[in-house]
Parts: C-alpha cells; sequence; structure tokens
C-alpha cells in the first residue's frame, strides 16, 4: 500500500503538485528525502529547511514508515525557520544565507570549511566524516539558539558527513545581525562550539595510512 505525500506553500509549488501517492514505501523519512528529491528536482534545495510530519506529527529523519501513513511536507514559516542540519550531500552557501537574510538585519557573516590537501606535511587523500546524527542535530541547534541569544543574532548551520576530497566543504555556517561585529562574533563563537560539542568526527586518509582527528593514529 503506498504512502500519501502532501505538499504545501513552497513545497506543492516545487513538487508541481499538492499530494501524491508513493510506491515502494521508503524505509525512513531520510529514505523519502531522498526519494523526493531524485523524483522531483525543484525540491532539492527545499527539503533540508522542510520538516516532515508522518500521520500529523513531526518526525525525525531516522523514523520509519508503514504502509499507507499520510506524510506531509512542512516547509518554514512566514519569518524564516532555523537551519540546523547533518546531511550527506554537497553544501550550498546560499542556503544558510537564505535561511538567516531578512530586510531587518543589515549583516550576514559566513563560514566554510573545506577539506585540506595537506596536513602536518602529509598529503590528504580524502576525509570521512562520521557523526550521531539526532544528537549533532540537535546540539547544532542548542548552539544555534544560545549563540543568536548571545549575540542578537540568527543562525544557521550545516554539516556535511560521509567520504568529502579535498576542496570540498563539509561545513557551512551562516549569521546575520542589525550590524557586522556582532554577526562576526556569532560565527566565531558557533564553529568554535562546534568543534567542542558536536558529535562529528573525522578520519584523515594519507597515501601512507589514517587517522581519527583527536584520537591519534
Amino acid at each position: 500500500m503506498p504512502i500519501h505525500v502532501l505538499y504545501f506553500a513552497g513545497a506543492r509549488d516545487a513538487a508541481g503538485t499538492p499530494r501524491e501517492a508513493l510506491e515502494p514505501v521508503p524505509a525512513s523519512v531520510a529514505d523519502l528525502r531522498r526519494a523526493l528529491a531524485e523524483r522531483h528536482p525543484a525540491l532539492a534545495r527545499l527539503l533540508p529547511r522542510c520538516r516532515i510530519a508522518v500521520d500529523e506529527e513531526f518526525a525525525d529523519d531516522g523514523a520509519p514508515l508503514r504502509d499507507g501513513a499520510e506524510v506531509a511536507l512542512v516547509p518554514p514559516v512566514a519569518g524564516g525557520a532555523p537551519l540546523f542540519a547533518v546531511v550527506d550531500r554537497p553544501l550550498a552557501l546560499a542556503e544558510v544565507v537564505e535561511a538567516v537574510s531578512a530586510p531587518e538585519l543589515g549583516g550576514i557573516v559566513t563560514f566554510t570549511g573545506t577539506v585540506r590537501s595537506d596536513t602536518r606535511g602529509r598529503r590528504v587523500l580524502r576525509l570521512e566524516y562520521d557523526a550521531y546524527r539526532p544528537m549533532a542535530e540537535r546540539k547544532l541547534a542548542e548552539i544555534g539558539e544560545a549563540v543568536g541569544r548571545e549575540y542578537g543574532a540568527r543562525v544557521a548551520m550545516v554539516h556535511r558527513v560521509g567520504v568529502l576530497a579535498p576542496g570540498e566543504a563539509a561545513v557551512v555556517i551562516a549569521c546575520a545581525a542589525a550590524h557586522r561585529t556582532p554577526a562576526f562574533r556569532a560565527c566565531e563563537a558557533c564553529i568554535e562550539r562546534l568543534k567542542q560539542d558536536v558529535p562529528i568526527w573525522k578520519r584523515e586518509v594519507f597515501e601512507d595510512g589514517s587517522e581519527w582527528v583527536g584520537m591519534g593514529p
């Protein structure tokens, strides 16, 4: 039995329909996101900012889906919505900038962390990121909310997991405030606290071996 997917507002425009049946049924909400991005490419940019409700209850990406479920894509409401996510796709700086932009916020500061090609004189072939995803997203939100209160800023952060080559972006952050100084300070605070408190790990892979950063060889 298929699941029934409901689309609202911008998600409805991107999908080109208010509702549809989807079969076979994806195993989880995360699998549903991937299936919908493939089915409706115009949704791909909006999906990371949408919450997903299953049978009228918000569900995280690890939640299973059952046959016959009613699933709703809930896009950000007017005024923007927080964006704190861990994803397994290439990152787009414009996504976090859009999430924090507002006419009354005159300063937007961004940070993009990319994979270096060299560490302590050793050539990096790739980085492998792992995460305790539900906790990591919750911690990103906690940091964003705390930093936002401290500096009067609006914050968005997205971190990538999986295998990344040198030059690829691993994290993007945007902080917006009424003036530039609190926006700069908020952005710096976000990356420092992320590195300390968010359960995301990286393994550096070299030509002659590999190691988890912070844990030694």
